[in-house]
């Protein structure tokens, strides 16, 4: 029996459920996930107005994103192992408590580093919040269409791209940012509501604890999942966080162009997240590995077109396309995690996290050594292949496992 068997016959919910019902919790969840999304990336578009208010220097407004972004990578292993034995729909209720509290004190810090240290706290919920929810998400739906649910509650970030954040960063712009982060806390105190209402009770797993949980670090198939998201998918980050200026300096497109190319990456997440999550349905590992594939091509494709107005458009859309691995890494990750499900499926949210800063990082070292912005699409291609070594290393690693346990039923039998 593979990992992915042995998670459905363990974990397909054994409530009865109407469709009507897992509709209504995937929705709850997928609201989370909405203002989740809207509150990380809204901070980016309102940083001046930060900035004039703390009266700092905007790239030094900017530590409030590694601040939220190490908020994440500490939360997500360190509450999925402290709250190993919490009911899920206790977890997710204290989980947005945080979120909620979080935004509307964020709102009314008196200080810069009291808002940095809000921001922190703030985004340690994060990747709990998106673990256990795609767990539970996973939990209701058949063996064969686990991917599509976490999709679906996925769809609550990728929408935020699209909308909740042009809309939260117009308002804070035409009133406060503080507002913007008011409205990102009520998010927050709606999706409470309705995972009070919608969800059913559920009882903690026999034999959880925090070293059941831990446990997860001790197998390498974590690790190597760990390190194909953290590596693999950073070059989105890396295109993405300078695609304003690889706008205006590289393609010579006017500053009022930016929008339609944050809206292009948008409406590629979106397309991604839904396509991705139904291939991931037929083949997790294929879908993985395809995407690492696929961002190599189209990166490269990237660098070397920017200067292209048409063609840095299409690429901008295709970038965003990338996200179509995020549930398959999700779903593969409570696989091979065994019975430490919660702090797998928080930790992916790490490495996310962690592919951000990488891919930031290094995207900005190659334009300050002055190959342009164009060049970041080189070095996601360079990261995404990085990945697929590693994807290949765990593919490997189970192929040899299987023969292994084989071997051993034969001997045994």
């Amino acid at each position: 029996m593979n990992d992915a068997t042995q998670f459905a016959s363990r974990h397909h919910d054994s409530v009865n459920l109407s469709p009507r019902k897992v509709l209504l919790i995937e929705l709850a969840l997928a609201v989370g996930g909405f203002g989740i999304g809207t509150g990380e990336f809204a901070i980016m578009g309102l940083l001046p107005e930060v900035a004039k208010t703390y009266h700092v220097s905007v790239p030094e407004a900017g530590r409030v994103i590694s601040a939220y972004a190490l908020g994440v990578v500490i939360g997500a292993p360190a509450i999925a192992a402290l709250s190993a034995k919490l009911p899920r729909k206790t977890l997710l209720l204290m989980l947005m408590g945080i979120f909620f509290i979080g935004n509307l004190a964020s709102a009314f810090a008196p200080s810069f580093s009291s808002f940095t240290l809000l921001r922190f706290l703030t985004g340690l919920p994060h990747g709990a919040y998106f673990g256990v929810a795609a767990l539970v998400a996973a939990k209701m739906a058949a063996p064969n269409k686990r991917a599509r649910a976490v999709g679906r509650v996925m769809m609550g970030l990728t929408i935020a791209t699209l909308i909740g954040t042009p809309i939260t960063t117009f308002l804070g712009q035409m009133l406060s940012w503080r507002a913007a982060f008011v409205t990102v806390g009520l998010i927050g105190a709606v999706t409470m509501a309705m995972i009070a209402i919608h969800m059913h009770k559920d009882r903690v797993a026999e034999g959880a604890s925090m070293a059941r949980e831990l446990s997860a670090f001790t197998r390498l198939q974590v690790w190597l999942c760990f390190l194909v998201a953290a590596v693999g998918f950073g070059g989105m980050f890396s295109i993405f966080s300078y695609i304003a200026k690889t706008t205006t300096d590289t393609a010579g497109l006017p500053v009022e162009t930016i929008p339609i190319v944050l809206t292009l990456f948008g409406i590629g997440m979106n397309i991604g997240n839904i396509v991705g999550s139904r291939l991931a349905d037929y083949s997790l590992k294929g879908t993985i590995g395809g995407m690492l594939v696929f961002n190599i091509a189209m990166m490269t494709l990237f660098s070397l077109t920017a200067s292209n107005p048409v063609m840095l458009f299409i690429c901008v859309l295709l970038t965003g396309c990338g996200f179509a691995a995020c549930p398959a890494v999700q779903t593969r990750l409570m696989d091979v995690a065994a019975d430490a499900q919660t702090l797998a499926a928080a930790t992916n949210h790490s490495a996310f996290n962690l592919a951000n800063a990488l891919g930031a990082w290094l995207g900005g070292l190659v334009i300050t050594w002055g190959y342009g912005y164009g060049a970041t699409g080189y070095v996601g291609a360079a990261l995404s292949f990085l990945g697929l070594i590693v994807f290949l290393i765990s593919v490997a690693v189970d192929r040899q496992d299987k023969a292994g346990a084989s071997r051993h039923i034969g001997t045994t039998v």
